[in-house]
């Protein structure tokens, strides 16, 4: 078979879905060495991913385009799959070739865009508003990280349940505990002190970062307890009540915002954490709290679907906008190692459910029913 997946996430540094992408093409390639997988895009890869070692079936395309942005889905994308004679198109980001007569699977991660566009940037939300539903009735078979998702996914884009395949994702080989002095260079050139709480992900009102600081502003007030509150991640949108309370709290003393970070430096905090805390108003799967557990951090998450699947009993759950609920929970686990112990064991147990081996299994099993159908036709 050859089978294209969508590269576009990889043209950038890898947040959630690029990670989920590159993942799922290498252990597919891995597994399945007698099939042919490329990655497309219409925009050069970005270097991390360019460099990575080389794996004899599976191809890193940059695909020619009039127009990157305006045509690729529509022109340029569906001409470069009838010129390559591909067997099936995999749109791992929600976005599928708006015109052709081949298999395709799509994966939507989550249906925030349209369930809460409020949080998102207003082109962004009409897109997906616009596309999104179409994307789905285009696609003949659909992925999606949860059973969570795939309940909302066929409820509000009106998708028989026979055509949605829950999926879970599984956190990359990279996350395993690292011993604690090792952690020292890393933290040393953050300014990260031995003794803090870790918040990962992209910037914005959906991860919720407002209600863990004003909690971590709780605990600093009302205790003696003084971690610092390191924030990793990128820039993201409409985040100025959050900078405001920053600004206006005491919080921004035991503040560290460290940007973007990579694989290893991540890993580092991970494993020298006293907890990883993700108030999380609205997840598809949950990828940080999980890569966190990998690590031996323990893991305090809101009370949402996805994240109670995804995380089970292995952490503890907040409501997510309970402000004092959250600081109880954080006072808790910093002044009670022995709940802290076993909440990384735990945690260690639990991952070992998830592997991205698992998921290229699942995922070609899809692709063999969709090929099937076809040729059954």
């Amino acid at each position: 078979m050859r089978i294209a997946l969508d590269g576009y996430p990889l043209s950038e540094p890898r947040t959630g879905v690029g990670h989920y992408t590159f993942e799922l093409a290498h252990a597919l390639a891995l597994a399945y060495p007698a099939d042919q997988f490329e990655l497309v895009s219409p925009k050069p890869f970005d270097g991390a991913v360019a460099g990575l070692p080389a794996i004899s079936n599976l191809s890193f395309i940059k695909a020619k385009s009039s127009s990157i942005r305006g045509h690729w889905w529509s022109v340029g994308l569906p001409l470069y799959a009838k010129r390559a004679s591909l067997d099936l198109f995999h749109g791992t980001n929600f976005e599928l070739p708006l015109w052709n007569r081949r298999r395709t699977v799509l994966t939507i991660h989550d249906l925030s865009t349209l369930r809460y566009p409020e949080l998102h940037q207003p082109r962004l939300a009409r897109r997906a508003r616009l596309r999104l539903p179409l994307a789905a009735k285009l696609a003949t078979a659909i992925i999606t990280p949860t059973e969570a998702v795939k309940h909302e996914a066929c409820a509000q884009l009106r998708l028989k349940p026979d055509k949605v395949t829950a999926i879970h994702e599984a956190p990359r080989q990279s996350f395993r505990p690292m011993p604690f002095g090792d952690t020292l260079e890393v933290r040393r050139k953050l300014g990260v002190e031995d003794e803090f709480l870790l918040f990962v992900g992209t910037l914005e009102p959906r991860k919720n970062l407002l209600t863990l600081l004003k909690a971590c502003d709780q605990v600093l007030r009302h205790t003696s307890l003084r971690p610092q509150l390191v924030v990793a991640g990128g820039q993201g949108w409409l985040m100025d009540e959050t900078f405001a309370f920053m600004k206006e709290s005491g919080i921004n003393e035991r503040l560290v915002m460290t940007g973007y970070l990579e694989d290893e430096d991540l890993r580092a905090l991970y494993s020298s954490c006293k907890a990883f805390i993700y108030p999380s108003l609205y997840e598809g799967f949950g990828l940080p709290p999980l890569e966190a557990m990998a690590c031996g951090a323990p893991v305090i998450a809101s009370r949402i679907p996805s994240l109670q699947e995804t995380l089970g009993e292995a952490a503890i759950l907040n409501e997510a906008v309970d402000v004092d609920g959250l600081a109880r929970s954080i006072i808790h686990i910093l002044q009670n190692e022995e709940r802290r112990l076993a909440l990384i064991s735990a945690g260690l147990r639990r991952v070992e459910r998830f592997s991205w081996q698992r998921v290229a299994q699942l995922t070609y099993d899809v692709y063999q029913k969709v090929l099937s159908a076809k040729q059954s036709l």
